[in-house]
């Protein structure tokens, strides 16, 4: 009996002794759970500064320009989102077809006088505001239907643009646009994309507001169409070491009416720019996408819409160099 009492003693112990040995091991805490996506998968912020050789005004001529842009971009789970504003300021003006002043310089007889004004006027300065947003259907419907060959998705857009500027005619531009775009692949992970709007355009006319017809100055444009693309397409055949990328711009709005009487019908509008840019970044720094050099060519034709036959006006036609550097952040 007492030689099972102490067997059954020792097993006791032993279990308790066991017990207290397991308690004191280190236990694995569980993996935390991993953090959630960001809300953006691009997120690109860029400072660019540009100037316009021989920009044009219609009916003020040549208007060379110092342009400051922030752009915007990102990527989140439905689509995307672009925004950019630019600074433009022209270079002085003594008398047309020289440039685009500032108000009240650029009314008879200070802007078309140089005795009335002989050191000239200050050029105009403009902001001008542009957004653009997507929704794509491979996204909203959970799908790859919509990649097909080329085609990678189709997307709903739309967009705005605002502007202001301190001339007498003080444009305000209102602009709002919607409708289909379509997205495909390029070689080197280029892009291009294409759509299809409407397009709705408010302006104001300070000329007609101070000596009419139009005293409201409230100009509005009848709804019409326009068509957008952007070809982005990196130079993947150069060398390593010479990282450039070639962009395309084209933009084109149908007629839209004449927006306030005893002016003539606007015609179709036609802006193109072709871009070459210089990743110096990644040449010098091996930091890809951070700091470029670029130049381009646009061409814009019948700008706002102006017939140059119909209104008499020069400089409806746009044909300049443009040179920039951008910086990304």
């Amino acid at each position: 009996m007492l030689k099972r009492s102490l067997a059954l003693a020792a097993i006791l112990a032993s279990g308790i002794t066991g017990g207290a040995m397991a308690a004191d091991l280190p236990v694995k805490a569980p993996k935390p759970p991993p953090p959630p996506p960001p809300f953006f998968f691009v997120n690109l912020n860029s400072v660019s500064y540009s100037y316009q050789f021989k920009a044009t005004n219609p009916g003020a001529g040549t208007t060379p320009k110092h342009v400051l842009t922030y752009t915007h971009f990102d990527v989140w789970e439905y689509g995307t989102n672009f925004f950019t504003v630019d600074w433009l300021k022209a270079t002085n003006a003594k008398a047309p077809p020289f440039g685009t002043p500032a108000a009240p310089c650029d009314r008879a007889p200070a802007f078309t006088n140089p005795a009335a004004n002989p050191n000239g006027c200050a050029g105009y300065t403009e902001i001008y505001g542009l957004v653009r947003s997507t929704l794509g259907w491979n996204q909203l419907f959970h799908t790859k239907t919509f990649a097909m060959g080329p085609l990678t998705n189709i997307e709903f857009v739309g967009g705005l643009d605002v502007n202001t500027d301190n001339t007498t005619l003080g444009s305000a531009k209102r602009s709002y646009q919607g409708g289909l775009q379509f997205d495909f692949a390029a070689p080197y992970h280029g892009f291009l994309n294409v759509s299809i709007d409407a397009y709705k355009e408010y302006q104001n006319d300070g000329f007609s507001a101070l000596f009419g017809p139009n005293f409201s100055g409230k100009v509005e444009f009848k709804t019409t169409w326009a068509v957008e693309a952007l070809y982005v397409q990196p130079l993947g055949f150069l060398p390593e070491w010479l990282p450039m990328t070639f962009k395309s711009l084209e933009v084109i709005h149908g007629p839209k009416g004449a927006g306030e009487i005893g002016v003539p019908q606007r015609v179709t509008e036609y802006l193109t720019q072709q871009t070459l840019s210089l990743d110096v970044g990644k040449m010098w720094w091996g930091k890809s996408d951070m700091v470029s050099v670029w130049g381009a060519y646009r061409y814009w034709k019948n700008k706002f819409g102006l017939d140059p036959v119909a209104t008499g006006f020069n400089a409806t036609t746009e044909s300049t160099w443009i040179t920039g550097v951008t910086v990304a952040f």
